[in-house]
């Protein structure tokens, strides 16, 4: 297991377990045995959120982050060995959340953080991360930006002072943007340089053979900020794994849930998953592999969250984690993506 040094000294693994199964699709007990095995195995960075688990619903928030923080209760000696972060939720229809205030600004990041807090029985979290962005941007499958959606948002610069607040408290140690566009990590990064306040650690935002929006400026401005991605959704929620080759399992969350996922479901999407499939058959390894090794191969992929609703899911994907692609394997990805190019978010 490799690990990358952030921001703060916060040493992550190049593999992060991922949560939003927790307390939807996992039992508490199945919870911590994930969280067990992952310990176990050299996975010391942890992905969670106020709003999970998903599908999101008032009857479910904040249960992910309680079946954390009951194992944290019952593990205290080891909360300082693994990196845990979390992520305050931003505007939108999440009316159960704060009451509905949903702003990300002075007044609900040490609200937000201090329930986390609570939920997570722990007195840090290491990194803190904004959810998806304040303003308007299009973002889970949207791409096209359009000036007549813009909103009202509060100031990045009163989002910093917030969050650099909160590191000096000691009740985060970091944070990070997620779901964001370029802009947005070029002006959180000129404005606490402004502030005199630290930079974003990290970004957080989806990335697979089917959803490369991170290729272009997004790229360069997580590499001349020094911004890694944390890429999530790399197998894009089991479509790109052999599990999925004949439709949905019933199981998966893109056939349990009708209406989640709908990006993963576009035919264009599935079309391109087929025709990853028939490359991994050609070079001899499982689609899964496939998928993982190419996200992990990527210059500005500090770390891959991988979920799962079972330990013996994670195993298969650990076991993906030493996968090195070939060229012939990457020259037959770039063939695909010519013709089927990011087509989850279009």
């Amino acid at each position: 297991m490799k690990t990358l040094t952030l921001a703060n000294d916060l040493r992550i693994t190049d593999v992060c377990l991922g949560t939003m199964t927790f307390g939807e699709q996992n039992s508490e007990a199945e919870a911590h045995a994930q969280l067990d095995w992952a310990l176990a195995h050299g996975i010391t960075f942890v992905d969670t959120a106020e709003m999970y688990p998903i599908p999101p619903r008032k009857e479910t928030q904040g249960r992910t982050e309680a079946l954390v923080g009951a194992w944290i209760a019952k593990n205290r000696a080891r909360r300082k060995d693994f990196v845990l972060a979390s992520k305050i939720a931003g505007p939108g229809r999440r009316e159960w959340i704060r009451n509905g205030d949903t702003h990300v600004s002075a007044k609900t990041v040490p609200w937000a953080i201090d329930d986390s807090l609570k939920r997570l029985q722990t007195d840090w979290i290491d990194l803190y991360q904004i959810h998806w962005p304040e303003r308007y941007v299009p973002s889970f499958g949207a791409w096209q930006f359009d000036p007549s959606l813009d909103r009202e948002a509060v100031p990045i610069a009163e989002q910093v002072a917030a969050l650099a607040k909160a590191i000096q408290a000691g009740k985060i140690r970091a944070y990070g943007l997620s779901n964001e566009t370029a802009y947005g990590l070029c002006e959180f990064a000129r404005v606490a340089k402004e502030l005199g306040a630290p930079p974003p650690a990290s970004v957080q935002n989806g990335y697979s053979l089917v959803n490369r929006l991170f290729d272009g400026d997004l790229a360069e401005a997580s590499h001349r900020l020094a911004i890694p991605l944390l890429a999530y959704s790399p197998l894009a929620m089991g479509l790109l794994t052999d599990k999925a080759r004949g439709g949905f399992p019933k199981e998966s969350r893109l056939g349990r849930f009708a209406d989640f996922g709908q990006r993963y479901k576009k035919p264009r999407v599935v079309e391109a998953a087929k025709r990853y499939a028939a490359l991994a058959d050609r070079l001899g390894m499982p689609l899964g592999a496939l998928a993982l090794a190419f996200v992990r191969s990527r210059f500005f992929v500090a770390s891959t969250i991988i979920g799962a609703t079972s330990v013996a899911q994670l195993e298969e994907q650990l076991r993906w984690a030493d996968v090195v692609l070939s060229k012939e394997a990457l020259a037959g990805i770039e063939a695909i993506n010519a013709e089927f190019s990011s087509p989850a978010a279009q």
